[in-house]
């Protein structure tokens, strides 16, 4: 096998196992390791077609764990909010935008493990779904950050570890899948980007399989925890990586 055949299984790999485990997160491990050995226009698209494929296994894994009214309304919400990040991602300074997005990304989360943000929402509610899932298609427009707003309404809704792993990827399912087909359409689906596709899934699948276990075991109250500290090492990489 050559070197870049290696490099792709073990980050796909390690990538889904995150997103499985964690529910979001893989996009922010693997485009940017990905970055170091395949140009921009092939690693994106692999990204979104692994995201796609992960997913989909984790729907049909836990649909019984969806929450389908929380994600219906999410996507409709982050739809308005994507031209906003993608103008954004076209006419503001993106270096400072992203170190002020990874500042506030790692306050947030570093308050919320301190337990100095209580907020407690008992059944879904229209306006924190709208700030949330709006917020969601900003970062999601601009810099493919959709998770840390959803980890957010997932916290304020207490869900359990499994509830929120699943509603994720009814969230997630449907963005990427509209992803795909803006890079389908623009010609970026190559046949070099399938085959290192498929690639990917020889560690992805199994990856997927071994994070549902871990996610299972995660116990409901210190789940959140875990993806904050997962918040935090994304702020830090979007500040590192803004400063290069």
């Amino acid at each position: 096998m050559t070197l870049t055949i290696i490099l792709i299984l073990i980050i796909s790999f390690i990538a889904s196992l995150v997103r499985s485990t964690l529910g979001f997160g893989e996009s922010l491990i693997a485009v940017p390791l990905f970055l170091f050995f395949l140009p921009v226009e092939t690693a994106v698209p692999l990204s979104v077609m692994l995201s796609i494929v992960i997913a989909l296994v984790i729907v049909i894994q836990d649909h019984s764990k969806i929450l389908f009214k929380s994600a219906k309304w999410l996507i409709i919400y982050a739809i308005l909010g994507i031209p906003i990040g993608l103008f954004l991602l076209t006419y503001v300074d993106a270096k400072l935008v992203k170190i002020g997005l990874g500042s506030l990304i790692i306050i947030y989360s570093l308050f919320s493990l301190m337990d100095r943000l209580t907020i407690t929402i008992r059944k879904d509610d229209k306006w924190w779904l709208f700030i949330c899932g709006f917020l969601s298609g900003i970062l999601g427009g601009a810099y493919g950050l959709n998770g840390p707003p959803l980890a957010a309404y997932g916290n304020f809704r207490k869900w359990t570890a499994k509830q929120f792993r699943a509603t994720l990827q009814a969230y997630f399912l449907p963005v990427s899948f509209l992803g795909f087909i803006g890079y389908y359409l623009k010609g970026l689906v190559t046949v070099e980007v399938n085959e290192y596709f498929l690639i990917s899934l020889i560690t992805a699948i199994p990856a997927i399989f071994i994070g549902r276990f871990l996610n299972h075991k995660l116990n409901n109250r210190s789940f959140f925890k875990y993806v904050y500290w997962g918040l935090i090492v994304i702020g830090i990489a979007l500040i590192i990586i803004s400063l290069k």
